[in-house]
């Protein structure tokens, strides 16, 4: 894609730069995020593949994905370096103790507690995954409150804003010490300022964490076009600015790859999005790499590195998985799936 930024703009991005190697180590991570479905039951936010398969999937039951596939994700990850962006997927996709049940394997089997991001949760149910969440997301998309009416008409924000405020005041979920972050989407129509709103929402809730996607045009949406490399870099430099300590997460596309430079420079902290395991050691991983180095950055995960794949006693560790929830038909599920995807990725 053609790079092209002002002198005004580079300015900024440079200011972001010192900001950001003033408050980190410099060590960029690639984050996975792992979903659950490709079906979403509200289904009508106007700039989302999931509002144009709705009306496709006649039994959504169909569209969710394995457990034992899920599993194999969480196992890359570790294996590879990546950190788990967050769990996610469409409302109302598995029955609510099915996905505390996944959310509890997952934080199993990756060895920690994760970041999870499904909808605007109640207090009974952050009580209920509270033993393996650290923290949790909310797909905000916009805090222009007009644009996102428009835009996301059946997914308002005041629910998120409540489970925010449920996190700080209830006196049940105050010793799990839930962190909390949001998503932003770069090109949905937003103004530069409208960016004190979004400065005053992430100062309001105590945002410690913010994902930046930039729009990927989506046929049979009303959108044709992302943003600019200089507008989605704008929104992060100023963020950064904004919030020097603040941990700002970048996504991608294989489209989108020769922009990663600039998009650390700004201030991010890491990539996401990027489809790792179809894109697993292509040319377009092996840019996302070369860039991070070219921002002066370590980064501490790999997308193109087989080797460490074909040397990798993976039935071992499936064995060796200890969590109540897997059992001896799951793990045998979950090798087949490993082949699968490891046939594609090396």
């Amino acid at each position: 894609m053609s790079i092209e930024i002002t002198k005004e703009t580079n300015v900024l991005i440079q200011s972001a730069n010192k900001i950001y190697s003033d408050n980190f180590d410099g060590k960029t991570w690639f984050g996975r995020c792992i979903f659950l479905s490709w079906y979403c039951d509200v289904g009508t936010c106007k700039f989302c593949y999931r509002s144009t398969q709705k009306s496709r999937i006649k039994h959504s039951s169909h569209a969710k994905r394995s457990v034992s596939s899920i599993i194999v994700e969480v196992l890359l990850s570790k294996r590879l370096g990546w950190r788990i962006e967050f769990l996610t997927g469409g409302y109302k996709i598995f029955p609510f103790d099915q996905l505390v049940r996944i959310t509890k394997i997952v934080s199993s089997v990756y060895g920690e507690k994760i970041w999870l991001n499904l909808g605007a949760l109640e207090e009974k149910d952050l009580i209920a995954f509270k033993p393996y969440v650290k923290g949790i997301v909310a797909s905000i998309e916009t805090v222009n409150k007009e644009l996102h009416d428009d835009i996301c008409p059946n997914k308002p924000i005041e629910p998120y804003e409540k489970m925010f405020e449920l996190c700080d005041s209830c006196d049940s979920l105050k010793d799990a010490d839930f962190r909390k972050s949001m998503t932003m989407v770069v090109g949905l129509g937003e103004k530069k300022e409208q960016f004190e709103e979004l400065k005053e929402f992430i100062s309001k809730f105590d945002i410690e964490r913010i994902t930046f996607y930039a729009l990927k045009p989506v046929s049979g949406t009303p959108y044709e076009h992302g943003p600019t490399t200089e507008e989605y870099c704008w929104w992060i430099a100023k963020t950064r600015i904004a919030f020097p300590k603040l941990q700002i997460i970048a996504g991608t596309t294989a489209r989108r790859v020769d922009e990663i430079k600039q998009v650390l420079l700004a201030g991010a902290n890491a990539i996401t999005k990027f489809p790792a395991t179809k894109q697993y050691a292509t040319e377009n991983a092996k840019i996302l790499e070369k860039n991070v180095l070219l921002a002066g950055r370590e980064f501490t995960s790999t997308l193109t590195n087989q080797k460490l794949l074909v040397d990798w006693d993976w039935r071992k560790e499936i064995d060796e998985l200890t969590c109540d929830e897997i059992d001896s038909d799951l793990k045998k599920e979950v090798k087949e799936k490993m082949e699968l995807y490891l046939k594609r990725m090396i």
